[in-house]
């Protein structure tokens, strides 16, 4: 779905990776934890994380879409 944001999410992914990540497991390029709840936070409130829920898809798509708008003005 969306190919017109699979190469933002590319460069989203890479560019939230912290330095070095191959040589730790899980060896994936994944945010530190510190940041996602910071995100998670400031997206849902608090409650977000103490209620289980999972991410909306929606949103994800939106902060997509906002990162392709924001790289091309900068």
């Amino acid at each position: 779905m969306r190919p017109s944001l699979w190469a933002t999410a590319v460069l989203q992914v890479f560019r939230l990776a912290p330095r070095g990540w191959w040589h730790r497991p899980p060896f994936l390029p994944l945010p530190p934890a510190d940041y996602m709840e910071f995100r998670l936070v400031t997206q849902y409130g608090g409650r977000f994380l103490a209620s289980g829920e999972s991410i909306n898809s929606a949103d994800v798509v939106d902060y997509l879409k906002w990162c392709k708008n924001w790289n091309r003005r900068g």
